[in-house]
């Protein structure tokens, strides 16, 4: 039902309600711990104020404050001297490492963009991603290396800084440069392009500023009383390539003055050694990350208990009072909750359920309860495709207004014109806000695929399936998979010169996409199209289904 109210009385109205809902002593908007400054000089801030505080560590390579400073003022040298300046584009292609952050740090002093590039990505994935940003240099390692250079038949030759390479452009020369002495970033420029997929073409670039990220951070800490006072302590082995694991294990340690440990990927018995050794106080991790503690390691023998607020997300297995009371009992004091609802537009972090899990109120609440949105930021509750409120209660589309939503698409001015209305971004996402004030997410409108929680968009694998030359046309639609959620099947019409095999298909894909977007495929003489010319997907989900159990 429509609410009889404007957009802007229904904000109003709700806000009221969310600030009589937030935990006792937090306030309505964002706290800023060192002020309204870039993420590098918040580096050179606790260098001054905190030089013995560690800021960095990953395996046996660790860099205080004023290590950290040092680090990549040096690498802003290099890259300067080496072309990089204002607005230019550098593409970091790695996965979590301290050069990566080093690089990161680097690129935001000198008042130049992030483009993190997914370390999984194949040539064809590679190469769009690349001739789309438009990057002046490439940062990476000698293991990626090849995956660039089968790029180079369609990608313009680019300038490569080697994190684990000598001379030059290899890491030792570009830590060797004298340290750079200003900051040419500011808070309102572009500062990263985060790609994320959607249900038409390629993966877009969300733009984002140094503002936005501040603001993350300042508005999440504040909502979830997350320390300043050097206490903070992140463990993240999510890739800090999405934008997630940048916000833990880069932006939040750094804006509060703590200390991020970052881990290459996930491994139960390093995760219970490093935060009891340590004294880990956040992580975030899927349920299935948290079921392998419980099940695999001898939590209750280990002392855990820095571990103030640990996060789930629930991507396959799902957050149930049974979970939470199984970690209560092996790490006692330990309250574990679902982490947050939020998107690469909107820089992850807008509504969480921090403060409301007493007696299991927000696992029991109508499924999914995300709580209330950070001090700063407003959610609506729309009917689809139009700026007019919903009763509460009533299902419609989430939209979010805050001082992190993307400033709009790089090079797309369409997909911006749809999504990006009056400064409130369109999720496409089915949510309601009830009639105290809580924000419950129901599901994605757009077409998405989640294996072992990685987004997979159907338009992206289409299209990427699309530069196989045998291909004519293809669908993709999601089938559920027991072991990965969910898994893509592709339906391919080939061109009628070609023969082409759906094992073919298969193995060009396994070389050409990460490996999580490899779609099952089967190959059809047309494909069930409606009156207007659009592919009828729902009619492929039988097959879809029938051919993921064929090859269980």
């Amino acid at each position: 039902m429509t609410s009889h109210k404007t957009l802007d009385e229904y904000v109003t109205d709700v806000r009221r309600l969310q600030a009589a809902l937030r935990p006792a002593g937090i306030p309505d908007e964002p706290q800023y711990p060192a002020g309204r400054i870039t993420v590098p000089a918040h580096v050179s801030h606790w260098a001054a104020e905190r030089p013995d505080q560690l800021a960095l560590a990953m395996g046996d390579t660790r860099f205080t404050y004023p290590e950290l400073d040092e680090a990549h003022r040096r690498v802003a040298t290099w890259m300067s001297q080496h072309g990089v300046g204002r607005g230019d584009r550098v593409a970091i292609y790695l996965g979590n490492s301290t050069e990566f952050v080093i690089a990161f740090l680097a690129i935001l002093r000198l008042g130049a963009v992030h483009v993190p590039v997914n370390p999984m990505f194949q040539p064809a994935e590679l190469a769009y991603e690349l001739l789309d940003s438009e990057p002046v240099l490439v940062v990476t390692n000698s293991a990626l290396a090849p995956v660039l250079e089968a790029c180079a038949d369609r990608v313009p030759e680019l300038p490569v800084l080697l994190v684990d390479g000598t001379g030059e452009f290899g890491w030792d020369g570009a830590t060797s440069a004298e340290p750079y002495a200003g900051d040419d970033g500011d808070l309102d420029s572009l500062a990263a392009l985060n790609y994320t997929g959607g249900t038409t073409g390629m993966p877009k670039g969300c733009q984002h500023t140094q503002g936005h990220m501040l603001y993350t951070v300042a508005s999440a800490a504040t909502a979830t009383r997350m320390p300043s006072d050097g206490s903070y302590v992140s463990l993240c082995y999510l890739p800090i390539f999405w934008i997630a694991g940048e916000d833990l294990g880069i932006l939040i340690p750094f804006v509060l003055g703590g200390t991020s440990f970052l881990m290459p990927r996930w491994n139960a018995a390093e995760v219970v050694d490093t935060i009891e050794r340590e004294r880990v106080t956040l992580m975030t991790g899927t349920v299935e990350n948290y079921l392998e503690l419980m099940e695999t390691q001898d939590l209750a023998s280990r002392d855990l208990s820095s571990l103030q607020d640990p996060q789930a997300v629930s991507f396959i297995r799902k957050m149930t009072p049974e979970v939470r009371r199984r970690w209560a009992e092996l790490v006692p004091g330990s309250v574990l909750r679902e982490s947050s609802y939020g998107m690469t537009e909107t820089h992850t972090i807008d509504c969480v359920p921090y403060g409301f899990a007493e007696n299991d109120f927000d696992l029991l609440s109508e499924p999914v309860f995300c709580g209330v949105p950070v001090p700063g930021t407003d959610i609506a509750i729309v009917e689809l495709g139009t700026q007019n409120p919903v009763s509460l209660g009533e299902v419609g589309e989430i939209i979010v207004r805050s001082p992190s939503v993307t400033d709009g698409y790089w090079r797309n001015e369409q997909a911006t014109r749809e999504q990006l209305v009056d400064g409130w971004i369109h999720t496409g996402d089915n949510g309601r806000i009830d009639e105290q004030g809580f924000l419950h997410y129901l599901g994605r409108r757009k077409e998405m695929i989640k294996v072992n929680g990685m987004s997979v968009f159907p338009a992206d694998v289409e299209m990427l399936l699309a530069q196989h030359p045998a291909v004519d046309s293809v669908a993709v639609v999601p089938t559920d998979d027991p072991s990965t959620g969910q898994r893509p099947v592709a339906f391919v019409v080939p061109r009628a010169d070609s023969s082409v095999t759906s094992e073919e298909l298969v193995t060009w894909a396994r070389a050409n996409m990460a490996p999580y977007k490899v779609p099952l495929v089967k190959v059809l003489g047309s494909l069930p199209l409606t009156a207007t010319g659009k592919v009828r997907k729902n009619e492929l989900a039988d097959d879809a289904a029938a051919l993921a159990e064929s090859a269980r």
